[in-house]
């Protein structure tokens, strides 16, 4: 058996009997017996990129916490800390990498600085929905790669823990119709996504979400994208710009992931190192979920707020689309490590394209245009 799938049979064994432990009440296997005495008690500290107002983005770092404490029968202990406690939100890679702190939950966009590598672990634009970037880190050799990436470019080990889902186009303080309406605009966007309407004549900027509703509020921007309903609703956004743009073409799947520095994970005994795949692919799961369970019913309050819907005109996704193949071309000529994952990655997403075009849009496009009565489809 060849060692990714080991590890991926190991990590389902656990995350099944950890689930089947919770819903019965009953003591982790970990947890109880000789063999728990065993195992050293770690405590770690965990730097996080979100506020305490973020409860959906701070739980995925929370639920993974808590599900390696219940495994180990609280032996291994991770804190989670809200943004600013002991790093700064857009520096949890960097803290974590040289060792200050040792592990964090992050989105991997924001270091895009370091190598346009690091969008591939979050989302980029164009790329895959929630359910094909799964496909693609879990069975697509993504994960591998991207660690083999990590560790020898940051001292770090990643696992996924947490996806938002598809996301939204962002707010914006007036209509944007053309590509012409971009030019000059100020907007708070990450990523290769920034990169993109950069080229497209928009003035990027990067922020970190406890910051975006007064940069609003001031006129400092005149768009932002955060993530969806939920969260938009939660910093207020609404409440600073009318319109609402939709889709998210930049993040149609973000992931966030736990980063653990290279040495820290090294010294965990391989039960605890286990238990931390286990309970990251839980976090994955539960948070894709929740976004999925609470936007629904928070877009309905926005736009019972008053916030106009607005889609992006074919014209431009048309023009960032033809802009964001340019750029990954540009990077996949200059960098090889780019070049490697890129390549493998665009592949597997044109197989997953065509045939979720095949298996899924055929029938959501039926049964989204002949909704029961009383159901209704933002536009």
């Amino acid at each position: 058996m060849k060692r990714r799938q080991l590890v991926k049979t190991t990590t389902l064994g656990l995350a099944t009997a950890t689930a089947a432990a919770a819903c019965t009440g009953a003591s982790s296997p970990v947890a109880d017996g000789a063999a728990s005495e065993e195992l050293p008690r770690i405590d770690w500290q965990m730097a996080t990129s979100w506020p305490a107002s973020l409860d959906t983005l701070l739980r995925g770092a929370e639920v993974f916490a808590q599900r390696v404490s219940a495994m180990s029968g609280g032996r291994f202990t991770i804190t989670p800390r809200t943004a600013g406690e002991i790093a700064p939100p857009l520096e949890v890679l960097n803290v974590v990498s040289q060792g200050a702190v040792p592990c964090g939950h992050t989105a991997s966009y924001y270091y895009i600085g370091r190598s346009p590598v690091m969008g591939f672990g979050c989302g980029i634009p164009f790329g895959l929905t929630p359910q094909q970037q799964n496909a693609w880190l879990y069975e697509g050799d993504g994960l591998s790669q991207l660690q083999e990436f990590y560790a020898r470019t940051f001292n770090l080990i990643q696992f996924p823990a947490g996806n938002t889902g598809a996301q939204m186009g962002g707010w914006f303080r007036r209509e944007i119709n053309t590509v012409s309406d971009l030019a000059g605009l100020k907007m708070r966007i990450p990523g290769l996504g920034g990169q993109v309407m950069s080229k497209l004549g928009v003035t990027v900027q990067t922020l970190p979400g406890g910051e975006i509703f007064q940069a609003l509020q001031t006129g400092a921007i005149d768009a932002a994208e955060w993530v969806g309903p939920y969260d938009d609703e939660k910093l207020g956004l609404n409440r600073v710009a009318n319109y609402y743009y939709h889709p998210g073409w930049w993040e149609p799947g973000s992931t966030l992931e736990v980063q653990i520095n290279l040495n820290e994970w090294n010294k965990l005994p391989p039960v605890y190192q286990e238990m931390v795949r286990a309970a990251a692919y839980e976090a994955n799961t539960q948070m894709l979920s929740r976004y999925e369970a609470l936007n629904a019913a928070a877009l309905e309050r926005l736009v019972a707020g008053g916030t106009q819907l607005r889609r992006f005109s074919d014209e431009i996704m048309t023009a960032a689309q033809e802009v964001t193949f340019d750029l990954y071309e540009e990077f996949a000529a200059s960098d090889a490590d780019f070049r490697g994952i890129y390549e493998s990655w665009l592949g597997f997403r044109d197989r997953l394209y065509a045939w979720n075009q095949l298996n899924q849009h055929s029938f959501e496009s039926f049964a989204y245009a002949n909704l029961r009565s009383g159901a209704e489809v933002a536009t």
